[in-house]
């Protein structure tokens, strides 16, 4: 599996602490904080509500216009070493999209449109293309399709790219109807996220491709594992982990006996059931952790970012290994969707593809 594991050659990203994804990665390894009040919208204790917003961006803008403007410098920026690359025969190249579930706020054009913008901002590029419309794991299972799609030879390389917003103000008030919009005031859930808004994109290609155009790799994706959870937020039941853990065990099979996982970038937001399905599953796959609980959860720089989570926080593992600040090379990504979907991605960054 690791032999044939798709090569990570490009990144990119727009967050609330950043323009590009090395000013992002950046931000929140210092720990800037992107959280604002919102200039009009206030919560039902009189207090303006806090979000993280990309604060380039008018807070009038909306809809998909919004998204488009998140989402297509990321994927500029993650498709710069094609352009800079060499090889003779053409590129077939796929393009798989993470996007929020169907949601108040969430206009029901809104796959129509961003797939016209992209296709309008990137003519003819894309030979193949995919969305997965589940927020928080919707990245990770984007990445698995891009994995089955080049083992299978559909495509050279794919561009995996999410993008969010909560901050449509039906958006915003929906996330105050389901008590989950963090607060700070006595009358507030202090248990809440804080509602952000990102895009991120990762560029993978195949290793052929990348002795083909003679690309230099920034680390492999070694693996995907998909899980389901029954139990769900928002409901009565009571999540003892089992999706996660069934995503877990699905990526953490390939590793070798004694390997472990040395990073974590996950989307924890402060929500306790989000903390418990993870505690869960580690006690259950724990030997495979060097120190599960030592995960970098960067919700608390930039904000609950939904759909775009799981991409930034590959960029961030891969980003962490080329600065040296990583604990090892091999990290874990994780995502946990409020319809049950989860997933996990192993990422692997040796010093020898970063240099």
């Amino acid at each position: 599996m690791a032999g044939a594991a798709l090569q990570i050659l490009g990144l990119g990203a727009s967050t609330p602490i950043g323009r590009n994804v090395w000013a992002s990665a950046a931000a929140a390894r210092a720990g800037v904080c992107g959280f604002s009040e919102h200039p009009y919208m206030v919560d039902t204790a009189g207090e303006p509500m806090r979000i993280a917003r990309a604060p380039w961006l008018d807070v009038g803008l909306d809809g998909a216009a919004r998204l488009d403007a998140l989402l297509l410098p990321a994927m500029d920026e993650a498709l710069v070493p094609l352009a800079q690359a060499g090889g003779s025969s053409p590129l077939r190249l796929g393009f798989a999209l993470a996007l929020p579930p169907p949601r108040p706020g969430r206009p029901d054009t809104l796959v129509g449109d961003l797939l016209k913008a992209i296709g309008e901002h990137l003519p003819d590029r894309f030979a193949r293309t995919g969305h997965f419309e589940m927020g928080h794991a919707a990245g990770c299972l984007a990445l698995s399709a891009a994995e089955a799609g080049c083992a299978r030879g559909a495509f050279d390389a794919c561009l995996v790219a999410g993008v969010d917003s909560y901050l449509s103000s039906e958006t915003l008030e929906w996330v105050e109807a389901c008590d989950q919009l963090h607060g700070g005031g006595p009358l507030n859930n202090a248990w809440g996220f804080i509602p952000g808004e990102a895009a991120g994109a990762v560029l993978l290609g195949t290793p052929d491709l990348v002795r083909r155009c003679g690309l230099v790799p920034l680390g492999e994706v070694v693996s995907a594992g998909i899980g389901m959870e029954s139990k769900l937020i928002k409901t009565d039941e009571v999540c003892v982990g089992e999706g996660l853990t069934q995503a877990f065990r699905a990526a953490l099979q390939v590793l070798a006996p004694g390997e472990q996982v040395h990073n974590v970038f996950c989307d924890l937001n402060g929500e306790p059931y989000r903390a418990d399905e993870f505690g869960f599953a580690t006690l259950r796959t724990g030997e495979h952790f060097r120190a599960a609980s030592d995960f970098v959860a960067p919700a608390d720089c930039w904000g609950d970012v939904g759909a775009a989570g799981s991409l930034l926080h590959v960029a961030l593992a891969v980003i962490a290994s080329r600065k040296r600040y990583a604990e090892g090379p091999l990290s874990m990504v994780w995502g946990s969707s409020e319809s049950g979907e989860r997933g996990a991605v192993l990422v692997r960054c040796a010093e020898s593809m970063g240099g």
